[in-house]
């Protein structure tokens, strides 16, 4: 990998106005990922990343996360071979914030077996107490049985 250099945060002029990558982690060292697809536009994921991640980001030019549940490096489609190849990478105002436009590989991002991680809506302005998901997306890309086993979901309840 090359030596990927982030710049030192040292005004607000530089993180919103400069052409200077100077990307803000949070205290637990992450920095909230919006994935989309870049044709349609499509929201298929929330992630987050820590330097190494958005490093190696840069360099695969391939997504790679990082996993809070699993505490590790995470390279999108490394498992599955849904691979999201990287169009296009934004950073917010003031750099605490990435956006990656991603294509799909394989046409799936969710490990549910969904397009996107945002296959279900929450109802609003209803007046009963119990809530209940409408599923969006009708029918999954994949089985995730037959891609990860009988451990689909790689996260914590």
């Amino acid at each position: 990998m090359k030596d990927i250099i982030f710049e030192k945060r040292k005004s607000i002029q530089q993180v919103e106005e400069s052409n200077e990558l100077a990307p803000k982690f949070d205290e637990k060292g992450l920095i909230p990922v919006v994935t989309t697809d870049f044709v349609s536009g499509e929201v298929l994921m929330q992630g987050y990343m820590n330097e190494e991640a958005f490093k190696q980001t840069i360099d695969l030019g391939e997504a790679v996360y990082y996993s809070r549940s699993r505490k590790s490096l995470w390279h999108k489609g490394k498992t599955s071979g849904l691979i999201q190849k990287i169009k296009e990478i934004r950073i917010d105002d003031d750099q605490d914030c990435i956006w990656l436009r991603v294509e799909v590989i394989g046409g799936a991002s969710c490990h549910v077996g969904y397009r996107s991680c945002f296959y279900r809506s929450v109802p609003f302005r209803e007046k009963n107490s119990k809530l209940f998901l409408k599923f969006e997306e009708k029918e999954k890309v994949f089985d995730p049985k037959k891609v990860y086993g009988n451990t689909t979901n790689p996260t914590k309840l």
